[in-house]
């Protein structure tokens, strides 16, 4: 696959990135949210769920928008997140980066989602609006 060929889509979730204690009990209801994802370390257990699940009792970064790779990406890939975040720290825009055995997630502020579609295309990637 050649740099120029990701495609990204634009997933419909508005996500929060949550920060909890590292011995706070991981939420028995998030496996029936659309999307999340859940690391733990010994400094912090940090989730990242529809905005609107998320507690107020914790400690909450609001307003995250979903960029997701088309995937599957082989494992020997090299320079993918190079290639996306080159181009989104090239306009300015941070970014949250979340991987899975198959793909990459980009979440970036609902804020800065055109400018990083913009960026995005510029450095050659296709963007699409995933429904649902």
């Amino acid at each position: 696959m050649s740099p120029h060929a990701l495609h990204l889509d634009i997933l419909p979730h508005r996500l929060a990135v949550c920060r909890l204690a590292p011995e706070q009990p991981v939420p028995g209801w998030l496996d029936r949210m659309p999307f999340w994802s859940l690391t733990r370390t010994a400094d912090e257990l940090s989730i990242v769920l529809p905005e609107e699940a998320a507690s107020p009792a914790w400690r909450i970064e609001p307003g995250w928008r979903v960029l997701k790779v088309r995937g599957p990406l082989d494992f020997g890939l090299v320079g993918v997140l190079a290639q996306l975040t080159g181009a989104l720290a090239g306009a300015g825009v941070s970014l949250f980066a979340l991987s899975t055995f198959d793909t990459d997630y980009l979440l970036v502020r609902e804020s800065d989602l055109v400018r990083a579609t913009e960026a995005l295309t510029a450095g050659g990637c296709a963007i699409s609006v995933a429904r649902g």
